[in-house]
């Protein structure tokens, strides 16, 4: 059973004396002499083998293979957790490591005192038993995460950042109020998936703010849950080029013998396509279309840029972009490439994304891009619900600074 307030306090004071020692991780990413640990306080759906509070929380508690070696100069400081289904692990690993296991999520982040003393935030809302609805959209329950962390935030006047795994909301209306909230309180809050850090394979140097003619994304699997990494990681690309980090002024979805006429057509161009699908192993742009329904979704960014994105049948299994610079002549692809071992390693590079934030109190890479690939993927969801048909999209009129943050290099995390 989770502690009471009074064991989970008693617990959080013996884990916040113990420090952490310095990996070389730290070393290289702070310039700073022997930096102390940050507390971090983490409200998850589940924690079991292979979820992601086990990938994510795992590298904190038990570095970055989660073999007991090297990792993140981050201290686990308490946990909440919303479902112990068979396997859990929340109880065993706080038994092993000694952190509190909190009954609610005000407690996990205030450590049972009338203050906040945690330094983050991490809210993993993925995986568990929730409802879906009529779009397709598993409704985890991130905003209702946000909406407790943040209360908690002012019922005590202090703000520390936090990162949201995944897509806000997923409902766009939950996702607007998450990042409306965070701007209220001026919360620095990151958003998202691995998949921007992830290994790409291979890895051409896609150019940061020149001119971009096109470009192509695929995906594969369920439209929400690998829809969003499909989007996200298209995303991570376009907003490269000059001019990049805006949103979109319209979105339609399309399925089926609509996305071939789409293609043939040249309303997607063909050969990025088919660059992108050279990515996929054992598989040509022929073979493709006979696998199964597919889906398309395009929008057209506010700079007039067009955006595409085919989710194909599960059977690719590969995400990859396919892209055309102006100054350019051949046509630039790259695969992300997923791996899973040692422990699914490109959550050990979208950690030290975390890592950096919370020990800098800044966003390492905006929320916004987020946000925007959130509201496409709930757009595009709901065009299909209501029969294919276009929306216009002014609530996605966002415009930020991209950054060039750099993903995971070949070879593996060492």
């Amino acid at each position: 059973m989770p502690m009471s307030r009074r064991a989970c306090l008693r617990t959080a004071a013996v884990s916040l004396g113990t420090l952490l020692s310095r990996s070389g991780l730290s070393a290289r990413l702070f310039a700073v002499d022997a930096p102390k640990p940050k507390h971090i306080a983490a409200v998850v759906t589940i924690y079991r083998h292979g979820s992601h509070a086990d990938v994510i929380v795992g590298k904190i508690l038990e570095g970055w293979k989660q073999d007991r070696g090297p990792g993140p100069n981050l201290k686990l400081a308490s946990l909440y957790v919303d479902q112990f289904p068979d396997g859990d692990m929340a109880r065993p690993m706080a038994a092993k490591y000694g952190f509190p296991l909190c009954q609610t999520i005000e407690e996990a982040v205030t450590l049972g005192t009338n203050g906040i003393p945690v330094d983050g935030v991490l809210s993993i809302g993925e995986h568990g038993d929730y409802p879906t609805n009529a779009k397709g959209q598993k409704l985890h329950p991130r905003r209702r995460f946000f909406e407790q962390i943040t209360d908690t935030f002012k019922k005590h006047n202090k703000v520390v950042p936090v990162f949201n795994d995944k897509h806000l909301g997923p409902v766009w209306s939950d996702a607007l109020w998450m990042y409306e909230r965070a701007q209220e309180l001026k919360v620095p809050f990151m958003a998202g998936s691995s998949l921007p850090v992830m290994y790409r394979n291979p890895d051409p140097v896609i150019p940061f703010n020149e001119e971009m003619e096109a470009a192509v994304g695929i995906g594969y699997n369920g439209l929400d849950v690998y829809g969003f990494h499909a989007l996200e990681a298209y995303q991570s690309i376009v907003e490269r080029r000059r001019g990049g980090g805006v949103g979109v002024k319209w979105v339609e979805c399309l399925q089926g013998d609509a996305v071939w006429k789409a293609i043939d057509a040249g309303v997607i161009r063909q050969d990025l396509f088919d660059a992108a699908i050279a990515q996929v192993p054992r598989k040509t742009p022929a073979q493709i279309r006979e696998l199964g329904p597919s889906t398309l979704f395009r929008f057209e960014y506010l700079d007039g840029f067009a955006g595409a994105v085919v989710m194909l049948p599960t059977v690719t299994e590969t995400t990859a972009v396919a892209v055309k610079m102006k100054q350019q002549a051949q046509i630039l692809a790259t695969r992300f490439d997923e791996r899973s071992e040692p422990r699914h390693p490109h959550f050990a590079f979208l950690l030290k994304g975390l890592e950096q934030m919370f020990h800098t109190g800044k966003p390492t890479y905006p929320v916004e891009r987020t946000v925007i690939t959130s509201g496409i993927l709930d757009r595009a969801l709901t065009c299909l619900a209501d029969g294919e048909q276009r929306m216009a999209t002014s609530e996605l009129s966002l415009r930020y600074q991209p950054v060039d943050y750099p993903h995971a290099p070949l070879p593996a995390l060492s």
